[in-house]
């Protein structure tokens, strides 16, 4: 499995890498994995939902 880190999702997803970092450590991101200081998360991981917005 290929794992990329929290700078290079936030370009993916279009978020901060401060809050894929958040979303990591209150494990809403599956797969992800902390070594050191560093979280890894799966390259084809699925950006986790707002609570806050309510579909429409």
């Amino acid at each position: 499995m290929d794992y990329i880190t929290t700078i290079e999702m936030s370009k993916i997803w279009g978020i901060s890498s401060r809050r894929i970092f958040l979303l990591c450590s209150q494990g809403r991101v599956p797969g992800a994995e902390k070594k050191g200081k560093t979280w890894l998360i799966p390259k084809d991981a699925v950006k986790p939902t707002d609570p806050r917005k309510k579909n429409r």
